[in-house]
Parts: structure tokens; sequence; C-alpha cells
């Protein structure tokens, strides 16, 4: 498999086509600067270099196509079209205050099983490319959207993708996106080796681990991926990635109703927070409501607002930084895959 990203192809061929260096930033100010997606359009640069690109690479930079999509006031969801007809989905949200953040796809589908995911019920269909992970962002930059934060929190499971590392070079890369990595957050529900790759590689970009369960057995049931890399397998090396990094870990937790929102999961969730040393005060829970929509393997109810206070409140008194995550687009199915799930189940001829 190429693991080249475009924009290194583009460069290469640039320079086989004997054109000098600049030509390279004249491209790239053209797409990140002034927002053009067709090359023809690119008129800083020669009629023949812009006619060679089409012949290579296409007419249009972005090599997803948005087929579907769904709005709500304060949220946009787009289904892509990527090489193969699979599709995979990614989400834009518009804050009051007016910065946007963006929720994007790593795999097309996943294959982990986690019994609550919608897109677990869809199995893994195959891996994104640098380029199609990347896209789905551009596909927003290009729209006039503000790139504030983005968060590898959409279809799929980011560490179980390597090209996922690729595509943070190119998210962070100077001459492209130009993006802080403080703007960045990958999610993972504990893929260890590729937590290490991140402490190593992508010190500052933020992570998030799954945890839904803080007793191993039932996250097992919940999560089968905890029989590969346990919970305190998993939390000794988030202890090593907060003491090389001194950043904060944010531990997601989704309330499913009588599964995991009693006052004993929320004391075990402290516990297991609690006394990690000096840099223990560097974990931050976010409580995500369950969205009961979700055709997920297991269909869960939503938790009773009563319990998600008492559960915050008893992590609080703890000393716990947590946080209650704020809901968005409950209208049009927020989670993650119910685009993808409604598309291939209505056939639908909504196209954008």
């Amino acid at each position: 498999m190429n693991t080249k990203t475009k924009y290194e192809s583009i460069k290469q061929f640039l320079k086989e086509l004997g054109q000098p260096n600049y030509r390279y930033k004249q491209m790239t100010d053209a797409i990140f600067k002034q927002h053009i997606s067709e090359f023809e359009q690119m008129t800083i640069l020669p009629k023949t270099v812009r006619e060679e690109l089409i012949k290579v690479f296409g007419t249009n930079i972005l090599n997803i196509k948005p087929v579907f999509e769904q709005s709500s006031e304060q949220v946009r969801k787009v289904l892509f079209e990527i090489s193969g007809n699979d599709k995979v989905e990614a989400i834009g949200l518009k804050y009051r205050a007016g910065w946007e953040s963006f929720c994007i796809s790593s795999q097309c589908g996943c294959g982990l099983g986690c019994q609550f995911c919608a897109t677990g019920a869809i199995g893994l269909k195959r891996n994104l490319t640098a380029d199609e992970i990347t896209d789905q962002l551009l596909f927003f930059h290009l729209n006039g959207h503000s790139l504030d934060s983005i968060a590898f929190m959409g279809m799929g499971e980011a560490l179980a993708n390597k090209q996922v590392f690729n595509a943070l070079k190119t998210l962070t890369d100077s001459s492209l996106f130009g993006l802080s990595p403080r703007r960045l957050t990958v999610s993972t529900v504990g893929i260890i080796p590729n937590i290490k790759k991140m402490t190593s590689d992508f010190p500052q970009v933020n992570l998030t681990f799954s945890l839904h369960s803080p007793f191993n057995e039932q996250r097992s049931e919940l999560m089968p991926i905890n029989d590969k890399f346990s919970l305190d397998e998993v939390m000794a090396t988030l202890d090593e990635h907060i003491q090389v990094t001194g950043r904060k870990v944010y531990i997601a937790y989704i309330m499913l109703r009588g599964v995991n929102d009693s006052i004993d999961h929320a004391k075990a969730v402290a516990k297991l927070l609690q006394n990690r040393g000096q840099w223990g005060h560097l974990y931050h829970v976010n409580l995500i409501r369950y969205n009961p929509t979700v055709d997920a393997p297991e269909h869960y109810g939503e938790t009773d607002e009563k319990k998600v206070q008492m559960f915050y409140k008893e992590l609080q008194s703890a000393g716990i930084h947590v946080t209650i995550r704020s809901q968005f687009g409950i209208d049009i199915d927020a989670a993650c895959g119910q685009l993808y799930g409604q598309y291939v189940t209505k056939k639908s001829s909504q196209f954008t």
C-alpha cells in the first residue's frame, strides 16, 4: 500500500516536471489560503502545469465526495463516498460562542464490536488512508469553516489505523493545514502500542480514553478489546503518557441506564483515578449521555438526569475533574455511524 499522501506525491510530481520549488507553495496557498479545490482554477500556476496535474491527480484536490447530509441549527453531518463505493461520515459542530469543532472518521466501520456503538454494528470494512481522513476536514475548510477543534471520534478506532499518524503529520504541517497539535484530539479504546507511539511522536495532541466501565469484567462485556488490553495495563500506559507529556488525558464515559450509572460505578471510577501519583490531577472525566436512537448491537436506555448529576457530584466530591458533555444534534441522531446506517437502510436519494 502506498503510504505517500497526495501532497507528497504532488510535490514530487512538480519536481519531476522540472518546476521550481515555489510552485508547490503556490498550489498549497491556493488550497489552504484561497479555498480553491479545482486545479484548473489555480490560475497562479501555468496552464501547462495545471493540465498535467489534472491528468495525474484528477480535476479536484478532494478525493472524497459528499453524498448525503443532515443539518440542524448547530450540527452539520456529512456522509462521504470514498473509493470502492464505501461511505464514511464527519460531523461539524458550531458553538454559540462562534468556534467550530469537527468529529472525523478514521475507519469505514469498526471491527472492535463495542456493544453500545452503531459503527461497531457495521463491522470493519477498511482503514482510511491519510488523505481520506484529512479530506473530511479539507471539505469543511474549502466551504469556509474554521477548523478550531478536531476530534478523531467519528467512525472507527483511531489507533487501530496507523494511517492516523500520517494524517496527524498532514494536519500539523505548517505548509498545509497548519493546525496546532493542541487543537487535535485522538480517541482510543486503549490500543497500548499506539498510545505509546502518540506519546513519542505527537506528545502535544490531546488523548481521550474510552472507559465506560471501571470494572474489568463488565468492561470486557461492553468492549471486547479489554480482554486484549486490560484496564490496568491501559491506565499504566496513560500514566506514562502524562508523565512524559505533562498533558491532560480525558476519560470518556458513556452513561448507560441501569448498566454503568450506579453510585458504585461512580465510586469505582473515582478510586481508579485517585492516587495515581503526582500527575493524577491531569485526568479529566467527560460524562456523556447515551443517545438511545443508536442502531447498536445492544439497545440501552438513556440515564435519568438525576443519576447523571449524582455521578457527577460523586466524582467531583472525590476531587476528580469532571464535566458533563453538552449534547448536540439529538434531532438528527448525532451518534457516529447513525448517518451511515440511515443511508444504507433507506437508500436515500438526498444527494448534495
